[in-house]
């Protein structure tokens, strides 16, 4: 592994078993466990790079599938790669991709050799391999790469999950020999569907490779939230005690609150602006729908409690006419805010690791609102 990737695990809280730890990054540190926004097309949408700063965003993501196709790795290496193209100086990570691919169903056949697809955009074909998606990560210049990975669907037999893990150990190996970047970080895939004991094994058998970094895959992708937990619980023990564990896909408050509880240090997704822009906000108190009629005449913020640029300086009335009136401002205040309130949680969890308490935190968030309002 590079030198220029290290990650230090500061601190196990004794009450959970919950890591704090520090991930070190061409780009700057990463305090973990942290929450990542997506800007899956080199922007996080409605937000400036400028704002994601003031809202404490440590790392963003990007994704290979959407911009390969649009505007093409090749262009933004032109530009200094993502860094360079959007304006953005502290680390980034890029997905594969393969979520994406395997997402597009019919319009995709799965060979060894890699996957060939059409695009969502204009249907023209294109190939995906190992080699070819490193190197357009390589192109696009992220801190963080993740391998391509075939991901299963829910639900899947036990058959196609086995043949979907082992095709990933073995991408994986082709994506390691492919690399040729040292200050590009390859982080690899843990898969196996809903499956402890594939889970089980394709962890082990990464953990036998020299990896900065390991994601988590295939969870979060319409299987109930106690499933997604109980492979997190078998995963925990297994994994690479010394390495950053990754969970993808996955950011609503309550994911967040129990993949720390099971040793996960990093999460994205894409929840928390998609919401956002349809009139939903995070609270202390749980869900708010600032669209609704009654809140017509509260002249609070969105939560009272919170520090970010909407609720120091706007109402929920003010927003909610933005809403009715079709102001774009509607949807930047609100993502302003809902990123905040994830950056803030974590900000609040790596304190009460450090503290051996986020048991009593994990109680005391909870209390405020119950564990599903989200």
């Amino acid at each position: 592994m590079s030198s220029l990737f290290e990650f230090e695990l500061l601190h196990v809280c004794k009450q959970t078993g919950a890591r704090r730890g520090r991930l070190h990054t061409p780009h700057g540190v990463i305090e973990t466990p942290v929450f990542m926004p997506v800007g899956t097309q080199a922007s996080v949408k409605t937000m400036s790079p400028d704002e994601l700063k003031a809202d404490g965003a440590q790392i963003i993501l990007s994704n290979t599938y959407h911009l390969h196709l649009r505007p093409g790795e090749e262009l933004v290496r032109k530009a200094g790669g993502l860094h360079g193209f959007m304006n953005w100086d502290r680390p980034i990570l890029t997905d594969s991709g393969g979520f994406q691919v395997f997402s597009l169903a019919g319009l995709r056949k799965v060979r060894e050799e890699g996957v060939e697809f059409r695009s969502h955009l204009d249907g023209s074909k294109h190939f995906f391999s190992p080699e070819s998606v490193m190197h357009i990560e390589e192109a696009l210049g992220a801190d963080i790469m993740m391998q391509f990975d075939e991901c299963s669907a829910y639900p899947c037999d036990e058959h196609q999950a086995k043949e979907a893990m082992y095709r990933t150990l073995r991408w994986l190996e082709r994506c390691m020999k492919a690399k040729t970047r040292d200050d590009r970080a390859l982080f690899g895939i843990v898969q196996g569907a809903f499956s402890g004991k594939l889970r089980m094994e394709c962890a082990r058998e990464m953990a036998k490779l020299d990896l900065p970094g390991f994601g988590i895959g295939g969870l979060s992708v319409g299987e109930p939230k106690e499933i997604m937990y109980e492979m997190l619980d078998l995963l925990n023990p297994i994994m690479p005690w010394d390495k950053p564990r990754y969970l993808m896909g996955v950011g609503s408050p309550d994911c967040l609150v129990e993949g720390v509880l099971r040793g996960v240090d990093m999460f994205d997704c894409v929840l928390a602006t998609r919401v956002a822009r349809n009139g939903t906000v995070f609270t202390r108190d749980g869900r708010l729908v600032v669209r609704n009629a009654k809140y017509a005449e509260d002249f609070s913020p969105l939560d009272a409690e919170c520090d970010c640029y909407a609720c120091r300086n706007f109402t929920r009335a003010y927003i909610r006419h933005l809403f009715k009136a079709g102001e774009i401002l509607a949807l930047r205040l609100n993502s302003i805010h809902n990123i905040r309130f994830l950056t803030w949680m974590m900000e609040q969890m790596r304190q009460a690791i450090e503290q051996d308490r986020l048991g009593d935190w994990t109680e005391e968030f909870y209390g405020r609102h119950g564990r599903g309002n989200w």
